[in-house]
């Protein structure tokens, strides 16, 4: 075991010690009394080093041996996780994917989406067929504590919906008593709808599928008399409607919905990696940098914070078991939460949906980051 040697320097004054027993010693010679100092080396046992607990840093590993990230994404709802006829996959959530890889190896292409459902999503997390979860999914106590894994920071925040036809006349969610109700099965929006029916005391009947096309497409062929699911999933949805301005969301919020990445329980620093993955990208809105200025902010600046947050010192990188370009990577290869949020969600895009809860919290939202320090 290792040891640490503790230098104690133990000084022993003759001069003193003999006064006591009746008078100082003479210097050779005679004339003044010699003090003698003597440092002592004492050996004690080092604290028990902290062992790392099981599973600590697995994930990282093995990603780093395979080359590449792998990201289990949605593929059917737009500005969150969305893929084109192309094969290009879009969205705030998968740009988190892509933020994560250049976290870890400073390039976006190093991940591979892999679109999971949202009955197959915890499964695939659970067995490792997936290294991260960032499919709009809803941070709630049962999945924190039952499914094996840890939610990191919130990356949207939402609340459940209800949208119908523009022309049948319903205006609330009493008004859909008797009625049917599309809803994918398997997720908290099945079961939000279930508590507030219920609370309400409407009696409906629920048409459940298993994705999001298919839930979306018995709405559009009439099937149902309203479909159900998160605001920002009704919005984005709609924009694919063959005829979107005949659809309208009903001015009612049914629950809480906070949307995050999610990884599996039992490895310390993979969790880190991922939250603060999240956290750089608030901080870089916060300091006012963007994918465009990071170069010249990283050569000008003197701020402490922002210089830690671009691994100019501190080695901030390093404790995250990452290079300390870790955060220079995400905002120069993906850019800070505002420009991620405008990409996918902003005023240009067919799925806008204003910054509201999802602005930061000196603008009134929910949005923080703690200290890089």
């Amino acid at each position: 075991m290792r040891k640490t040697l503790w230098i104690v320097s133990v000084f022993l004054i003759t001069g003193l010690v003999l006064a006591a027993c009746g008078g100082a010693a003479p210097a050779p010679g005679g004339g003044e009394t010699v003090t003698v100092v003597e440092t002592v080396i004492v050996e004690v046992p080092a604290a028990a080093a902290v062992a790392a607990p099981a599973g600590y840093g697995v994930t990282l590993e093995t990603v780093k041996a395979r080359g590449n990230l792998i990201c289990g994404v949605n593929s059917q709802v737009p500005g969150f996780g969305y893929i084109d006829a192309d094969g290009n996959f879009s969205g705030i959530d998968v740009d988190y994917c892509r933020a994560l890889a250049a976290a870890i190896f400073g390039d976006v292409s190093k991940v591979e989406f892999r679109p999971v459902t949202a009955a197959e999503r915890f499964t695939a997390l659970q067995s490792g067929e997936i290294d991260v979860l960032s499919r709009n999914t809803t941070w709630s106590l049962v999945r924190d504590t039952e499914l094996g894994g840890n939610f990191v920071h919130t990356t949207f925040y939402d609340g459940q919906g209800m949208m119908v036809p523009a022309d049948s006349g319903i205006t609330s969610l009493q008004d859909l008593a008797g009625g049917t109700v599309c809803v994918q099965t398997g997720t908290t929006t099945e079961l939000n709808l279930a508590d507030v029916m219920a609370s309400l005391g409407v009696s409906y009947t629920p048409a459940v599928f298993e994705d999001a096309d298919s839930t979306f497409a018995a709405y559009a062929e009439e099937r149902c008399d309203a479909v159900t699911t998160d605001k920002s999933g009704l919005v984005s949805r709609r924009t694919v409607l063959s005829d979107p301005s005949a659809h309208v969301i009903l001015d009612v919020t049914m629950s809480k919905e906070p949307l995050g990445p999610m990884v599996r329980h039992g490895d310390d620093q993979w969790f880190d990696i991922a939250q603060w993955t999240v956290f750089a990208m608030i901080a870089g809105e916060e300091f006012g940098i963007t994918s465009a200025n990071v170069d010249d902010v990283r050569s000008g600046t003197t701020s402490p914070e922002v210089m830690r947050l671009l691994g100019l010192e501190s080695d901030m990188g390093l404790k995250l078991g990452l290079d300390n370009d870790w955060g220079y990577n995400i905002l120069k290869l993906v850019g800070n939460y505002e420009e991620v949020y405008n990409r996918s969600l902003g005023p240009d895009t067919p799925t806008y949906i204003p910054r509201g809860l999802n602005s930061l919290y000196t603008e009134g939202g929910l949005l923080y980051a703690p200290p890089v320090r």
